[in-house]
């Protein structure tokens, strides 16, 4: 009997830890992680004699808000700062190379449907538009600017497609996203696109419930 009491209390326990929330429920969620950047490109900005590129890591944190219109299914929206680019291996055509990093900056505001569909695990996707705060470059030791310096104007504004996977225990939150820019960021013919994979821990709190 005490055995059936003892599973009893844990089962308890972990339906508690993955309650779905209620209709009407809204929720804060704080949240911190690292980007894994890079630029798509039709035909690369930064050379013509660019032999090699590799992803920029960056910083991504920020705060959204969830309503949940169901059980199944919330409703996100927030703002998340977001450090994006790529970093850079050029060659001047004489076997001279350099490296740089390309830094453009967003603060972003996914827009996103979450749809729960077992226990903490939800799947998410919606739109994301996009201010660039920062468009710089550092290249070398000692070498720093604009990237508006070297004949590179990026567009203040971008609009992506988030979809990805979200996991609750409890408070906690691990959120993975990918975001699919779609609007050319570059004032050019050329089209270059971010491309942002996203990984970040962070906490949700109810701030209100429907009585």
């Amino acid at each position: 009997m005490k055995k059936f009491f003892l599973l009893a209390f844990a089962l308890m326990l972990t339906a508690s830890a993955f309650a779905q929330r209620e209709a009407g429920t809204l929720s804060i969620k704080p949240r911190a992680g690292v980007n894994i950047a890079y630029y798509g490109e039709s035909q690369n900005s930064f050379s013509m004699y660019e032999t090699s590129t590799s992803p920029r890591i960056g910083v991504a944190a920020g705060i959204e808000l969830e309503y949940q219109v169901h059980k199944k299914v919330g409703l996100s929206a927030g703002a998340i700062y977001s450090q994006q680019g790529e970093k850079a291996k050029i060659s001047n055509g004489w076997g001279s190379t350099a490296k740089m990093t390309a830094k453009t900056d967003y603060v972003n505001f996914p827009i996103l449907a979450n749809i729960y569909l077992y226990k903490g695990l939800a799947l998410k996707f919606g739109v994301q538009p996009g201010i660039n705060v920062n468009a710089s470059y550092t290249s070398g030791s000692n070498t720093s600017g604009d990237l508006s310096d070297l004949g590179i104007n990026i567009k203040k504004f971008d609009l992506s497609i988030p979809f990805g996977l979200s996991y609750e225990y409890k408070f906690l939150v691990i959120d993975a996203r990918y975001n699919l820019g779609v609007t050319n960021i570059v004032d050019s013919e050329e089209k270059t696109w971010n491309r942002v994979a996203q990984i970040t821990v962070g906490l949700k709190f109810d701030v209100l419930k429907k009585h």
